[in-house]
Protein backbone atom coordinates (compact mmCIF):
# COMPACT_ATOMS: atom_id res chain seq x y z
CA UNK A 1 0.00 0.00 0.00
CA UNK A 2 1.17 3.34 -0.96
CA UNK A 3 0.91 6.22 2.01
CA UNK A 4 2.04 9.44 2.72
CA UNK A 5 4.11 9.96 5.55
CA UNK A 6 2.38 13.03 7.20
CA UNK A 7 5.54 13.03 9.96
CA UNK A 8 9.13 11.70 10.22
CA UNK A 9 9.10 8.01 10.96
CA UNK A 10 12.48 6.37 12.04
CA UNK A 11 13.66 4.11 9.26
CA UNK A 12 11.03 4.60 6.95
CA UNK A 13 11.29 8.03 5.67
CA UNK A 14 10.70 12.01 6.32
CA UNK A 15 7.47 14.04 6.18
CA UNK A 16 5.43 13.89 3.06
CA UNK A 17 7.66 11.13 1.34
CA UNK A 18 5.53 8.58 -0.66
CA UNK A 19 6.39 5.19 0.47
CA UNK A 20 5.30 1.67 -0.24
CA UNK A 21 4.42 0.04 2.92
CA UNK A 22 2.92 -3.62 3.78
CA UNK A 23 -1.50 -3.08 4.04
CA UNK A 24 -0.99 -4.27 7.36
CA UNK A 25 1.31 -1.87 8.58
CA UNK A 26 -0.06 1.08 7.21
CA UNK A 27 -4.29 0.09 8.60
CA UNK A 28 -2.60 -1.04 12.12
CA UNK A 29 -0.02 1.82 12.76
CA UNK A 30 0.85 4.34 10.26
CA UNK A 31 -2.85 5.30 9.91
CA UNK A 32 -4.69 5.36 13.64
CA UNK A 33 -1.48 7.18 14.91
CA UNK A 34 -1.93 9.97 11.93
CA UNK A 35 1.82 9.28 10.98
CA UNK A 36 0.19 8.69 6.90
CA UNK A 37 -2.26 8.89 5.28
CA UNK A 38 -3.24 6.91 2.18
CA UNK A 39 -2.24 8.16 -1.14
CA UNK A 40 -4.63 9.07 -3.42
CA UNK A 41 -4.25 11.10 -6.57
CA UNK A 42 -5.54 14.35 -4.63
CA UNK A 43 -2.97 13.96 -1.82
CA UNK A 44 -0.40 13.30 -4.72
CA UNK A 45 -1.17 16.29 -6.12
CA UNK A 46 -1.69 18.31 -3.04
CA UNK A 47 2.32 17.12 -2.37
CA UNK A 48 3.25 18.15 -6.01
CA UNK A 49 2.10 21.61 -5.28
CA UNK A 50 3.66 22.01 -1.94
CA UNK A 51 7.07 20.72 -3.36
CA UNK A 52 6.75 23.17 -6.39
CA UNK A 53 6.28 26.59 -3.61
CA UNK A 54 9.17 25.53 -1.98
CA UNK A 55 10.98 24.76 -4.74
CA UNK A 56 10.30 28.14 -5.90
CA UNK A 57 10.58 30.26 -2.64
CA UNK A 58 13.89 28.84 -2.12
CA UNK A 59 15.13 29.27 -5.81
CA UNK A 60 14.13 33.19 -4.51
CA UNK A 61 15.81 32.76 -1.33
CA UNK A 62 19.20 32.00 -3.24
CA UNK A 63 18.91 34.91 -5.92
CA UNK A 64 18.37 37.05 -2.71
CA UNK A 65 21.71 36.00 -1.21
CA UNK A 66 23.59 36.18 -4.43
CA UNK A 67 22.62 39.78 -4.35
CA UNK A 68 23.09 40.25 -1.07
CA UNK A 69 26.73 38.20 -1.66
CA UNK A 70 27.71 40.46 -3.75
CA UNK A 71 26.53 43.49 -2.06
CA UNK A 72 28.84 42.39 0.57
CA UNK A 73 31.78 41.06 -1.47
CA UNK A 74 32.28 45.18 -2.47
CA UNK A 75 31.75 46.41 1.31
CA UNK A 76 35.21 47.25 2.83
CA UNK A 77 34.71 47.41 6.56
CA UNK A 78 37.25 49.89 8.89
CA UNK A 79 37.45 49.56 12.98
CA UNK A 80 39.13 51.79 14.68
CA UNK A 81 40.56 50.92 18.18
CA UNK A 82 43.38 51.05 20.48
CA UNK A 83 46.49 49.38 20.32
CA UNK A 84 49.82 49.01 21.73
CA UNK A 85 53.11 49.68 20.47
CA UNK A 86 53.90 46.09 18.87
CA UNK A 87 50.04 45.88 17.03
CA UNK A 88 48.70 44.24 19.49
CA UNK A 89 45.04 45.34 19.88
CA UNK A 90 44.17 46.02 23.81
CA UNK A 91 41.38 43.36 23.44
CA UNK A 92 39.80 41.33 20.51
CA UNK A 93 37.28 42.08 17.44
CA UNK A 94 34.89 39.81 17.46
CA UNK A 95 32.00 38.83 15.17
CA UNK A 96 29.67 40.88 16.75
CA UNK A 97 31.32 43.66 17.02
CA UNK A 98 32.05 43.18 12.74
CA UNK A 99 27.96 42.95 12.44
CA UNK A 100 27.46 45.70 14.50
CA UNK A 101 29.42 47.88 12.41
CA UNK A 102 28.28 46.38 9.08
CA UNK A 103 24.55 47.27 9.92
CA UNK A 104 25.84 50.58 11.39
CA UNK A 105 27.67 52.30 8.21
CA UNK A 106 26.16 50.07 5.34
CA UNK A 107 22.24 49.50 6.78
CA UNK A 108 22.94 45.29 6.48
CA UNK A 109 21.75 42.95 8.48
CA UNK A 110 23.84 39.79 9.25
CA UNK A 111 23.65 37.44 12.29
CA UNK A 112 27.01 37.17 13.92
CA UNK A 113 26.80 33.31 13.72
CA UNK A 114 27.39 33.45 10.15
CA UNK A 115 30.62 35.59 10.18
CA UNK A 116 33.41 32.94 10.38
CA UNK A 117 36.22 33.58 12.17
CA UNK A 118 38.76 31.30 13.55
CA UNK A 119 39.34 33.29 16.52
CA UNK A 120 38.59 36.89 17.60
CA UNK A 121 40.86 39.47 15.93
CA UNK A 122 43.64 40.89 17.96
CA UNK A 123 46.17 42.39 15.88
CA UNK A 124 46.39 45.89 13.34
CA UNK A 125 45.83 45.57 10.07
CA UNK A 126 43.92 43.69 7.13
CA UNK A 127 41.75 40.47 6.69
CA UNK A 128 39.08 39.18 4.36
CA UNK A 129 36.57 37.30 5.96
CA UNK A 130 34.01 34.74 4.78
CA UNK A 131 30.22 36.02 5.48
CA UNK A 132 27.94 32.89 4.70
CA UNK A 133 24.80 34.44 3.51
CA UNK A 134 23.06 31.03 2.60
CA UNK A 135 23.89 27.59 2.88
CA UNK A 136 26.31 27.09 -0.46
CA UNK A 137 26.98 31.19 -0.62
CA UNK A 138 29.48 32.75 1.40
CA UNK A 139 31.20 36.32 0.47
CA UNK A 140 34.57 37.79 1.36
CA UNK A 141 34.50 41.26 3.32
CA UNK A 142 37.48 43.20 3.63
CA UNK A 143 37.98 44.52 7.39
CA UNK A 144 40.80 46.76 8.07
CA UNK A 145 41.81 47.04 11.69
CA UNK A 146 43.45 50.63 12.23
CA UNK A 147 44.34 52.66 15.52
CA UNK A 148 42.74 55.53 17.02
Amino acid sequence: MKVVLLQDVKSLGKKDDIVNVSDGYARNFLLPKKLAVEATDTKLKEISDKKKVLEKKKAQEMEEAKALAEKLSNIEVVIKTKAGVSGKLFGSITAKDIADIIKKEHKIEIDRKKIVLDDAIKSLGTQEIEIKVYPEIAAKVKVTIVEE
